[in-house]
């Protein structure tokens, strides 16, 4: 039985080599989503302008080359439950680990891409960054991040980081508890969900 290291090694050599199918890259190498919000990189304003529409803010780190930013794109957010939810919940902003773009942090200091990322201590890609609808206003990355997953993190936990945001319970409930008690929910529905794959 082949292990899943070697599909993901192997799934990583082959995007190098082989044209892209059916998935849309940007000039920086990363896959990229029709619904992700093309804004003026403005952190503070971007969670202001998702806040007035009753959403949440996403900033996903990644970079060229990354496999498992490419099986985020090509398993995560190929399921419509979960491109659905946070399209319809959140203002979802990519930043490129290495980019040189410049972007405005929440206590207004502008800097690139690359700069924030080291400012905002993200070592991982792809690291997803949440911040409520009520952490607008806020004047750090620090005071306004609601949840942070560093690294990939399967569909089902992927999904249950965006709903412990946009439910609050990430104020007083443990992320662990919540998603247990989502699992739960899920298999009293007949819905069968697997922490796993």
């Amino acid at each position: 039985m082949i292990s899943r290291r070697l599909l993901i090694a192997t799934a990583f050599w082959a995007s190098l080599i082989l044209p892209a199918q059916a998935q849309e890259i940007s000039e920086d190498g990363l896959h990229i989503q029709p619904w992700f919000y093309d804004g003026f990189l403005e952190m503070g304003a971007d969670l202001e302008d998702a806040a007035a529409e009753g959403k949440g803010l996403i900033v996903i780190f990644e970079q060229r080359g990354c496999p498992y930013c490419q099986e985020l794109h090509e398993v995560n957010l190929a399921i419509p439950e979960i491109s659905e939810y946070q399209a319809e919940n959140f203002y979802t902003v990519q930043l490129n680990l290495w980019g040189d773009r410049m972007v405005t942090d929440f206590d207004g200091e502008e800097l690139s891409e690359k700069d924030l990322a080291q400012k905002w201590l993200v070592n991982f890609t792809p690291t997803v960054v949440i911040f409520s609808p009520e952490s607008a206003g806020a004047g750090s990355e620090e005071t306004a991040e609601s949840f942070r997953m560093p690294g990939y993190f399967k569909p089902f936990h992927y999904g249950s980081a965006m709903e412990y945001v946009m439910s609050g319970a990430f104020h007083d409930t443990g992320f662990q508890r919540f998603t247990r008690a989502r699992f739960d929910r899920h298999e009293a529905e007949g819905k069968h969900p697997s922490l796993w794959d």
